[in-house]
């Protein structure tokens, strides 16, 4: 069985060449740690939906003033097995041209910012829609951070070790984004898929706890922020 994702202008791009999900080789994992990760996530999730519910009813009273247009922003990523799925965030930029895409290594548009947004992705506090995401089922709370879906059908290709992020679902902070930032270089991506390919082998709940410490301190010194 052949596994590949599909998107309707891409067509089918091979992930996993002939190996399908339940055939691949098996992480290094115990039925335990994924049972705690999940429920982790589940939690971590109820608990945030109170935050995103306040969050967004503020900022739909303040966007008409410091940065007009919708509360979320919606963008199509890569998930576990290439699949595509709808991330949610609170929107922090100015809206763009309709169906227009930043290259994976272009610099972040800082004139489409407004001060809020800038406010927002400081502290992280955009990513929090993400745990909408998280109870589906299409992302957990440690992982790869997911690419844009046309960034990653790229990359895939032609970054060493990127493939191996799909075999996790892809998290709303991970260990590339706690060590290196942001990716504004191709280099950067090369070396953000090196850790990740780390973190699909080598994950523990240890290494979990370790990453959420990290991403706190992350979010409170603003390391990274774009």
């Amino acid at each position: 069985m052949r596994i590949d994702v599909f998107d309707s202008d891409a067509g089918a791009i091979p992930i996993f060449g002939a190996a399908a999900p339940d055939s691949l080789p098996q992480l290094n994992r115990t039925r335990r740690y994924w049972r705690v990760k999940r429920a982790s996530d589940i939690g971590f999730a109820v608990a945030a939906l109170p935050v995103i519910g306040l969050l967004a009813v503020l900022l739909a009273l303040v966007n008409p003033l410091c940065n007009p247009g919708p509360v979320f922003f919606r963008q199509t990523r890569m998930g576990r097995y290439g699949a595509p799925f709808l991330m949610w965030k609170f929107r922090t930029m100015a809206p763009c041209v309709q169906g227009s895409l930043r290259a994976h290594d272009a610099p972040v548009e800082e004139h489409r910012i407004p001060p809020l947004g800038r406010f927002l992705r400081t502290f992280r506090l955009d990513e929090l829609p993400n745990f909408f995401n998280v109870l589906r089922g299409e992302m957990s709370l440690v992982g790869p951070r997911p690419d844009a879906f046309d960034h990653a059908l790229e990359l895939v290709d032609t970054v060493p070790r990127y493939r191996e992020r799909f075999r996790v679902l892809p998290g709303i902070t991970g260990i590339s984004q706690v060590q290196l930032g942001y990716a504004n270089t191709l280099e950067i991506v090369r070396r953000k898929a090196r850790y990740d390919a780390f973190y699909v082998r080598k994950a523990r709940i240890r290494t979990d706890l370790y990453i959420i410490g990290r991403t706190v301190r992350v979010v409170l010194s603003g390391f990274g922020a774009k």
